[in-house]
């Protein structure tokens, strides 16, 4: 997945413009028509379109936002906006600053943004985009309650969001994000109404015809969008709920799982790394994308956390699992938490999680036949049917059994321990998840942080 390149914090402008002498063209005014565009040399946005394609199609005037009595026009791909400096120029934007640069003398060529052949050109929006951005700075107060009500435009809010980021529109931005975190936490969520129940969600097949591959696409766009924006934003409410939303659907879809990873790894969010990968690592068959010809079939390969190994021959049939194609690095990242999981439940598998004893244990002879019978306890249930039934990397969902069994068995617990002991212990289980569920991140990193033995 592409990197985002707006995920710093800091402002950069896709605007062109040649305000007074600086850089203006030798031909500034042009044929009729021709629009004018000076190269910056700053890297262009995504919806960045070609010069040749500006020069030869003719611009068209926007229906709401091209105002007769407009004192700026910009021109968005091949849309004409024709706007209010001064609606422009408020919350301290980057367009007031670029309104306040000197001017060139009244005898010179025309500056940008004076007529239809001479726009400020912007870069990176589509017309979309910044007429949602426009209806925020233009509309009056009973327009704006919508955005507060379930009929609110999550799409429109989202672009008024980005682009008033861009053009650091603070207090616009802030109300949009403000009012997405609302739409978001709504119950029941629309973001989770909207979506098809997990059992629909299939990753196309090789063959998939286009509409097919369209929807799935459009199954994760919004999330995708919402996550993006929050950490671009640095909304760290409106990033905690969007990332507990997936939590809660990759656990029962993969293709989430598959969404949380990448979006993971390409916008370095920690909160979501541990829990994707070792989704992943669990329920999928996965293909590298390096040495995989994926035209053909591939015989039967095995997931990471398969308990059956698969042979690599000309009669082995093949798997009819959804398969993901990862990284080079995520097949690294996979291999060494997998390494690193078994690591752990190795250790913990005669080694039960520490506890300190109660002040009453410890004053007694007791406290030898307390560890005796925790340790007793520990080693029978690790070796319990239903405890090696989970994948040997899945140490959490294997340790989760073992404290269901605890707190089943109640009093009748390692007989031999004292009754505080009995609670302290349970809290040791306890802690011991909580630690490997705030590893996982370091567990599944590529470098050597995150190997252990245990909790």
């Amino acid at each position: 997945m592409q990197q985002d390149a707006a995920g710093n914090n800091e402002v950069q402008l896709s605007i062109v413009s040649t305000l007074g002498k600086r850089g203006r063209s030798s031909d500034p005014q042009g044929p009729p028509g021709k629009i004018q565009q000076m190269d910056t040399g700053s890297d262009m946005d995504t919806n960045e379109y070609s010069i040749s394609d500006v020069e030869h199609t003719q611009p068209v005037r926007d229906e709401v936002y091209y105002m007769e009595d407009g004192s700026c026009i910009f021109l968005v791909q091949n849309t004409l906006f024709n706007v209010h400096r001064s609606i422009l120029s408020k919350d301290s934007s980057s367009f007031s600053a670029m309104f306040s640069l000197p001017q060139g003398p009244p005898s010179s060529s025309p500056s940008e943004g004076s007529s239809d052949n001479n726009p400020i050109i912007l870069h990176g929006d589509t017309p979309s985009e910044f007429r949602h951005f426009l209806w925020a700075l233009y509309a009056l107060p009973p327009e704006l309650r919508i955005v507060t009500t379930p009929s609110a435009d999550l799409s429109q809010l989202i672009d008024i969001a980005r682009v008033s980021n861009k053009y650091a529109f603070k207090t616009l931005e802030t109300w949009a994000l403000d009012a997405i975190q609302v739409y978001v936490n709504r119950k029941p969520c629309p973001i989770l109404s909207a979506i098809p129940p997990p059992a629909s969600y299939t990753f196309p097949a090789q063959n998939a015809s286009a509409s097919a591959v369209e929807g799935t696409a459009a199954n994760t766009d919004q999330l995708t969008r919402l996550i993006r924006l929050a950490q671009l934003c640095g909304h760290q409410a409106l990033l905690d709920t969007m990332i507990d939303l997936l939590t809660q659907l990759m656990t029962s879809s993969l293709q989430y799982a598959y969404l949380a990873m990448t979006l993971a790894d390409e916008l370095d969010i920690r909160a979501l790394k541990g829990a994707a990968y070792l989704e992943i690592m669990q329920k999928a068959t996965v293909v590298t994308a390096v040495g995989v010809d994926l035209t053909k079939p591939t015989p039967g390969f095995g997931g990471l956390g398969a308990s059956n190994t698969s042979t690599f021959s000309s009669t082995t049939p093949v798997r009819k699992e959804p398969r993901l194609l990862i990284t080079p690095s995520q097949q690294l990242r996979l291999l060494s938490g997998y390494y690193r999981l078994t690591r752990i439940w190795e250790s913990l598998r005669t080694t039960p999680p520490p506890f300190e004893h109660a002040p009453s244990c410890g004053a007694t002879w007791h406290q030898h036949g307390c560890n005796q019978s925790w340790v007793e306890f520990w080693k029978d249930k690790t070796r319990g049917d239903v405890v090696l039934g989970k994948g040997l990397a899945d140490v959490l969902g294997r340790l989760k059994v073992i404290q269901k069994d605890y707190d089943r068995l109640g009093s009748s617990t390692a007989t031999y321990m004292h009754h505080d002991c009995r609670i302290a212990a349970r809290r040791s289980i306890a802690e011991c998840i909580r630690k490997i569920e705030e590893a996982l991140p370091d567990l599944f990193g590529e470098g050597h942080g995150g190997d252990g033995d245990g909790c």
